[in-house]
């Protein structure tokens, strides 16, 4: 009998019920023991969808992360907070976001908060998790008491429970050494704790734990193949069977390294790695069990069951109940029921699957495989329609998009002149200071603005209205820049309910779910838009927004625009072709946006890009086919415009040494970067590399509600202006300051205008050469 399971269920719920608990709580509008008890019922409920399975996962549910939630059961919390007293759960908010409940702090003495963890992608997903801090000094002590909490009560309620943990090797390879110290040296120290926790399992009657080891689909160096050696050969005398799980990739010159393994199952995703399913089968010793991730755990399309019949069924037949059947990863990636949507498109929701549908995929598959296709004869022939009109759909298929593609060209992605030339012509028509200021983009989105969307969209309010309440919220958001006395400002995209989603709604070729929400991280949510069909714009998106934001200013006003690269890698992208060629068909869109800013008046324009080191291949070997065309996408995008028109990009959490030389064939005129959490450690890349054009460095975590002082971002400041020449460097925050409130985000940003005027007046010799120079 083929045995079914998961590696992982979406934990916001349906309704983003674990997001208004946690906000409620941090607000001091509830109590730990309510937001607990929110959790409580979030996993019944999630357990229950999952009942159908041989085995459910338990310990992936968490109230922020589940690294970090590693980390505690692993003792290894940063010094920092270590004196901290009362709730673990309080603790686990500390290092997420710098503080915990206001009441929390209070009791704790905490005013001003911590520093929060640094933040970083999961492998090449859009989730994000809190980094482990490591040092030569670095110890570690079992603290199981989350993870046995959610077993009991997984046992009590009748879950046949598999634990889910972050396996050593992966857990050591996605930290951070503080020090520069050798992160594998800390394994000896690291290998006792996982046998202890291993062996606290065992006692609690735990018959499978799910070992979770991503880790294995990159390419490792010698030193970290034999760390999982070693690593095994000391797990392996622990009484649980150990089920070594890896996903997102193909596991390549490691394949025969996990074969070896001494674990009693390994999970392949049989996604990305279906061409090594045969060679596993046949190095996996006979008594191993198999468990292939057949249902897509990142994308919503619904699977072919007939075709993945065809391919599984005579492999059924050779392993039997050695044959695990699985979503490819975890469900965390993707929306939580399809049948919450009422009102989506109804041609497009039919060729959907979201997580408890793919559950549903999952035991239609063991179904046939273990009595026969007639039994579930129905949902196959269902499945088989669906996709059949999803191919045959003429709203998929634009051939006046696909001919516009076919004529691209390299001159489209070129600039008139070089940046030096464009420098001097932008510093003669911008006039802006040394160390001029800006922000990303977005200001607090408000309740009340949240609300009137609401109402523009169930139709409770005309169009003029709506336009006109938002007007008074971009006209509140200039005056406050200028009483910052801000350089550059921003409209503060009131109007926009998401990066992704705003633009995606007003293109041809997309769709929007009501209920879609997937993680990104602690309780922010996304709703990625759904891209099924060729792209085009039909109209302009932005441009009365900004032009009229520009009208109540003499100051230069940035057009807010998302680039393509970010749009394809935050939305749930086809799969009937190439990435690259929906990405062209996005740059093309996008750039009829920035030509008519241009043609409006508006001399910057900035085209985030925050999603493109996301989007890089787990393995290096096929990173430079991704940036050749996602870097000719942005450049396809950004290059119709005059010389003296100035292009910004902004990037989160782009670690920039290893793609340096690409960032820069970009061209942008200015990029900025998210710096602040790793205290200008990305800046590292400018040691080695000479980058052309101008930066600014993000000093204000935005990601936190703490304030950052004058003094610590000239700190930061300092620290940037010893790699980048200070007349190239800009002052702002890390990312948009949509999640922040107005409370918080004024005076960081006075404090932040501060501490551009303090930078002028201490380079002020080296800035004026260098504003002459620019004349």
């Amino acid at each position: 009998m083929a045995i079914t399971h998961n590696l992982g269920f979406p934990r916001i719920g349906a309704k983003r019920e674990l997001k208004f608990a946690l906000e409620s709580y941090w607000k001091s509008q509830s109590s730990l023991n309510e937001l607990k008890a929110v959790g409580a019922q979030l996993r019944e409920r999630h357990w229950r969808a999952q009942s159908a399975l041989n085995w459910a996962p338990v310990g992936d549910f968490s109230f922020y992360d589940q690294v970090l939630d590693m980390s505690f059961t692993l003792g290894h919390l940063p010094s920092r907070v270590k004196h901290f007293q009362g709730d673990l759960l309080d603790n686990t908010f500390r290092v997420a976001r710098g503080r915990s409940s206001l009441e929390a702090e209070s009791h704790s003495g905490c005013c001003g908060g911590v520093a929060a963890g640094e933040m970083t992608k999961w492998f090449d997903t859009n989730y994000h998790y809190i980094v482990p801090e490591f040092s030569a000094a670095t110890e570690f002590a079992l603290d199981a008491s989350r993870l046995l909490d959610q077993l009991h009560e997984a046992q009590r309620q009748g879950v046949s429970a598999k634990p889910v943990i972050i396996g050593p090797v992966t857990y050591l390879g996605i930290g951070k050494s503080k020090d520069a110290s050798d992160r594998l040296a800390l394994l000896p120290r690291l290998l006792p704790v996982y046998v202890q926790l291993l062996e606290t399992l065992a006692a609690q009657g735990v018959e499978w734990v799910q070992i979770d080891e991503p880790l294995l689909v990159t390419e490792l160096e010698p030193e970290w193949q034999a760390a999982f050696k070693t690593a095994y050969a000391q797990l392996s005398g622990v009484a649980v069977k150990l089920l070594l799980t890896t996903y997102f990739g193909e596991l390549q010159e490691n394949l025969v390294l996990v074969s070896e393994l001494p674990v009693q199952g390994v999970h392949l995703d049989a996604l990305s790695a279906r061409r090594e399913v045969e060679p596993l089968v046949s190095l996996l010793p006979q008594d191993r069990v198999l468990s292939l991730g057949i249902i897509n755990g990142r994308n919503i399309w619904k699977t072919d069951l007939n075709a993945l019949l065809e391919w599984l069924e005579p492999l059924h037949q050779r392993l039997g109940d050695r044959l695990w059947l699985a979503p490819s990863c975890s469900l965390l990636h993707v929306p939580v029921d399809l049948n919450s949507e009422q009102v989506l498109d109804a041609e497009v929701r039919d060729w959907l699957a979201f997580a408890l549908q793919k559950l549903d995929e999952l035991q239609c598959v063991a179904t046939a495989l273990n009595q026969g296709r007639s039994a579930v004869a129905e949902q196959l022939t269902a499945n088989q329609a669906s996709l059949t009109a999803r191919r045959q759909s003429a709203r998929v298929h634009n051939p006046v998009v696909q001919q516009a593609v076919r004529e691209i060209s390299p001159e489209l992605g070129r600039r008139q002149s070089s940046y030096a030339v464009r420098a001097k012509k932008q510093a003669s028509l911008l006039q802006l200071p040394a160390f001029p200021t800006t922000t990303i983009g977005s200001f607090p989105q408000t309740a009340a603005i949240r609300q009137t969307r609401k109402q523009y969209k169930a139709g409770e309010i005309s169009e003029v209205k709506y336009t006109q309440i938002m007007r008074d919220e971009i006209a509140k958001c200039v005056a406050e820049q200028e009483g910052l006395q801000l350089d550059v400002l921003v409209h503060g995209e009131a109007e926009r309910n998401d990066m992704v989603e705003y633009f995606g709604e007003q293109l041809e070729g997309y769709v929007f779910s009501q209920f879609g929400w997937v993680q990104s991280y602690g309780s922010r949510c996304v709703k990625p838009p759904i891209l099924f069909g060729d792209i085009s714009r039909p109209k302009s998106m932005t441009v009365n927004w900004t032009v009229y934001a520009q009208s109540l200013t003499d100051k230069p006003m940035k057009g807010m625009l998302t680039g393509p690269v970010t749009i394809l890698n935050w939305s749930f992208v086809r799969d009937d072709q190439p990435r690259s060629v929906s990405c062209q068909q996005l740059a093309l869109a996008i750039r009829e946006e920035v030509l008519d800013l241009e043609r409006a008046g508006v001399r910057v324009i900035q085209i985030d890009e925050a999603a493109l080191r996301e989007g890089l291949p787990l393995r290096r070997s096929k990173w430079a086919e991704y940036l050749n065309w996602a870097v000719e996408a942005f450049r396809i995008t950004a290059n119709g415009v005059a010389d003296d028109t100035q292009i910004h990009t902004h990037m989160c959490y782009s670690e920039f040494n290893d793609i340096i030389a690409s960032i820069a064939d970009m061209d942008a005129d200015v990029i900025t970067i998210e710096t602040s959490r790793s205290d200008m450690e990305l800046l590292d890349a400018f040691d080695h590399f000479n980058y052309p054009n101008e930066i600014g460095p993000g000093v204000y975590d935005i990601h936190s509600p703490n304030i950052p002082s004058q003094a610590h971002m000239v700190e930061l400041m300092r620290k940037a202006a010893e790699r980048i020449p200070v007349e190239r460097l800009w002052v702002n925050p890390d990312c948009g300051l949509k999640t922040r409130q107005w409370d918080e985000v004024l005076p960081a940003l006075a404090n932040m205008v501060e501490a551009a005027r303090q930078l002028r007046a201490e380079y002020q010799s080296q800035t004026a050469d260098a504003v002459a120079a620019a004349h």
